[in-house]
C-alpha cells in the first residue's frame, strides 16, 4: 500500500474508533504526546476559528472519547463519512484534510408481533448532527504511520 492509502486508511479507522466510542483504538492512533485540537468554523471560513478545546497526549485522548461522549441508545450508533481527501506527503511528514459528515443512526426496534403486514424498507432514522473538517499531521516511524496532531473543525456549536 503506498503512503497516501495508509494515511486514508488512518483516517478510516479513527472514524470507526469513533463510531464505536473505542477511546483505546483512537489512541492508538496517535503518537503518545499527539495533539487533539477542536474548532468552530468561524464566518471567515475553517481558518477564522474559535478554540473549544485541546487534548493532549494519548492518555486524554483516549479518556475523552471513552468518558465524554454519551453511549449508543439500544439500536444506535453513529456513522462518520469522510469525503475529499486533500493528502500531502514529504518523506516520513504527511499531512490530510478531509470534510465529514456524521450521522446518528436510530433503528426501530421490531413490534413485538412482528412488523405489520406491507412493511418494507429500513425501519428508523438516520439524522445528520454534525459536520465539518478534520485535518492530521502524521510522522512516520519505524515504518508506521502516527498522527502527530489533529484539528476538529465544526461547522456548528460543539458543547462538551
Amino acid at each position: 500500500m503506498n503512503a497516501e492509502n495508509e494515511i486514508k486508511q488512518i483516517v478510516s479507522l479513527y472514524t470507526r474508533a469513533a463510531d464505536r466510542r473505542d477511546g483505546a483504538a483512537m489512541a492508538a492512533l496517535f503518537e503518545t504526546d499527539g495533539v487533539s485540537e477542536i474548532y468552530l468554523h468561524g464566518p471567515g471560513g475553517p481558518d477564522d476559528r474559535e478554540s473549544m478545546g485541546k487534548l493532549t497526549g494519548a492518555v486524554q485522548i483516549e479518556a475523552a472519547l471513552t468518558n465524554a461522549m454519551a453511549p449508543h441508545p439500544p439500536l444506535g450508533w453513529s456513522h462518520h463519512t469522510t469525503y475529499d481527501h486533500l493528502v500531502a506527503v514529504d518523506g516520513d511528514e504527511a499531512s490530510i484534510e478531509t470534510q465529514f459528515i456524521t450521522y446518528n443512526v436510530v433503528g426501530a426496534a421490531k413490534p413485538e408481533g412482528g412488523w405489520p403486514t406491507g412493511t418494507f424498507g429500513a425501519q428508523g432514522t438516520i439524522t445528520p448532527i454534525e459536520s465539518g473538517y478534520y485535518r492530521f499531521n502524521l510522522r512516520r516511524t519505524d515504518g508506521a504511520w502516527w498522527i502527530r496532531r489533529q484539528e476538529v473543525i465544526h461547522d456548528i456549536p460543539y458543547v462538551f
